[in-house]
């Protein structure tokens, strides 16, 4: 229990990484039971409780889960998804978060809530990449709202089944699937409000600035022949343009097929551009080599901007002029121009391209090896910074995989550890997610919290700390009343559910409240609901179940995160739903 006290201080104090308390937690602990061993254990046999959460299925279980979340993500799998969500937030930022909270909650309800938290984490970061609010602000009420969805019927999560089937054994009747769903849909409608106008609020914004001085790239964008807007008036086209893009040179009149429009912005928002308009940045015929050599040589392609020196032979050449796409393969999409000499017309062609210049930067796409060649050949600087392009051939691939595997997983034909490390396996396999690219999709951070988590949990179990807590509360109860009653049972297996597991605080809780029902006269059902109720009231630590983890990378959140904003989740839920309970069994 001091071990336990300690750790979380030290979490909270944040003076050390948590990767540093979660190492020094598990040190402490196979130190302390070598020397001072659990009953009928040998020294050695704390060990295996120390750094057996390195290989348990829990945290192997969610690093393949990111695995499958970075395989939606290099693939695109996701952007149809986050595009439909984009048009909702653009009407408005807090009714787009009030529809997510809302699909999330029901989800939960039929569907285990990890998968559907793993489904909506990639397309939110897409979101948050769009222009939309931060992960920051939306992952930590995402993931309260399918905890809560989660524990509306017995089927929501595996804690839930748990407690009905220990109560059961006890000689309580088998509680039904929506028993006890008019409950945790009020106490939802309370906390909606929480999760939706507070929570944001109190989270910061791990946003990057936006960069006043961010490059912004000339290009000709070539109208394809089958967009739907060709013959439309570009007076009727400019304010459905992507964000950022602008418009050089008189456009006036019809738009028509293969005519070529310069235009300026960022690489998103160009990329915008070519979807929205149907067109492309380069000849289609560079594209289709760059793409067909890509899936040849099962090679990425990407996009590295390269700043243009004094000894390039490019210099006063333009595009078209300088052969790039047929010596080197690679395909320009763009030229940055610093701002000075934009407007002089000795900077333009007599065919209107611009003319490169040193210092100029270009935004060059194509396989690495060509682009290396291409920095070389032509003596330009390779800048930090490459992006993947999304290997959109796979992304229903991607998609079929993560769909098998929520879809496994959520009916129960396998447990949630096989059906994600079978999609793990199967987008390795299948191309979706390179070997040399898993360490992306896996959070240091993350592994070893898990690891110190479960090493914590099954200490607090098999020392006995948890039952000896359980007595000790069962004796200071009689003379409350019933709505306190059942506020100090679910906060007891709150606790403990935050700082051990569900498991833990299902297995000690449930027993607990039928003794306590026996001594004070009580019916045991609204008891066992506080239980229930309480051990999925996991939101004050990232320790506390897989899903906090889950969101701790990609929301960049600590420690302090999950206390500021759990802890009066956790207040308002357990006074809630003490008294709906009260007020539902009569007590």
């Amino acid at each position: 229990m001091v071990l336990t006290v300690l750790m979380f201080v030290g979490f909270v104090r944040g003076r050390m990484s948590i990767e540093i308390v979660s190492l020094l937690t598990i040190a402490v602990i196979a130190v302390g039971l070598y020397f001072f061993p659990l009953p009928d254990t040998r020294p050695i046999d704390g060990l295996a409780i120390a750094f057996g959460g390195f290989g348990h299925y829990a945290l192997i279980t969610i690093c393949a889960l990111m695995i499958m979340g970075r395989g939606l993500v290099v693939t695109g799998a996701l952007e149809p998804a986050a595009r439909v969500l984009e048009r909702v937030f653009k009407v408005n930022l807090q009714l787009g978060l009030l529809v997510s909270l809302v699909i999330v909650f029901f989800l939960s309800m039929f569907v285990n809530n990890t998968p559907v938290l793993v489904l909506m984490i990639p397309i939110f970061a897409a979101l948050a990449a769009r222009g939309a609010l931060p992960t920051s602000k939306t992952l930590m009420p995402l993931n309260a709202a399918s905890l809560i969805g989660g524990l509306a019927t017995t089927i929501g999560t595996s804690t839930n089944i748990l407690v009905v089937s220990i109560a059961v054994d006890l000689g309580m009747r088998e509680i039904g699937v929506f028993d006890f769903t008019p409950i945790v849909l009020l106490a939802g409608l309370v906390a909606l409000p929480y999760m939706w106008l507070v929570m944001p609020r109190l989270l910061k914004d791990n946003k990057v600035a936006a960069d006043e001085n961010v490059r912004r790239f000339h290009t000709r964008l070539r109208i394809g022949g089958d967009s739907d807007l060709i013959g439309q008036d570009f007076g009727d086209i400019l304010p459905n343009l992507p964000k950022g893009i602008v418009f050089h040179g008189d456009q006036t009149g019809p738009m028509q097929a293969q005519q070529r429009i310069h235009i300026s912005g960022t690489h998103e928002a160009l990329e915008d551009a070519v979807r929205e308009l149907k067109g492309e940045l380069a000849p289609n015929w560079v594209l289709d080599r760059i793409k067909r050599n890509a899936s040849a040589q099962s090679s990425d392609i990407l996009v590295f901007e390269m700043t243009v020196t004094a000894d390039s032979r490019l210099i006063t050449r333009t595009l078209p002029s300088s052969g790039i796409a047929d010596l080197y393969g690679v395909a320009v999409l763009g030229i940055h121009r610093p701002d000075r000499l934009l407007g002089e017309r000795d900077q333009y062609s007599d065919g209107g391209d611009l003319r490169i210049s040193e210092g100029d930067v270009l935004l060059v796409m194509g396989l690495q090896e060509d682009l290396q060649a291409f920095a070389r050949g032509d003596s330009l600087l390779m800048l930090e910074g490459a992006r993947e392009l999304p290997r959109r051939s796979k992304a229903l691939l991607a998609a079929g995989i993560m769909g098998f595997s929520v879809f496994t997983a959520a009916i129960g034909i396998f447990p949630i550890a096989i059906s994600a490390l079978a999609g793990a396996i199967l987008m390795f396999v299948t191309g979706c997610v390179k070997f040399d690219r898993v360490g992306r999709a896996l959070s240091g951070q993350v592994i070893v919290l898990v690891a110190a988590s479960i090493a914590i949990g099954r200490i607090i179990d098999e020392s006995g700390a948890a039952a000896w807590l359980g007595e000790a509360l069962s004796l200071g109860l009689v003379m409350l009343p019933p709505a306190l009653v059942l506020a100090a049972i679910m906060a007891f297996v709150t606790v403990l559910t935050n700082f051990a597991s569900n498991a833990t605080a299902a297995t000690v809780g449930t027993p607990i409240a039928f003794s306590i029902a026996a001594q004070l006269g009580l019916p045991a059902e609204p008891l066992v609901l506080a239980v229930l109720f309480g051990c999925n009231l996991c939101y004050a630590t990232p320790i506390a179940y897989q899903t906090n983890m889950l969101i701790m990378a990609e929301g960049n959140y600590d420690f302090k995160d999950y206390v500021r904003t759990g802890v009066p989740l956790v207040v308002l839920m357990v006074a809630t739903l003490s008294v709906l309970l009260v007020m539902t069994y009569d007590l």
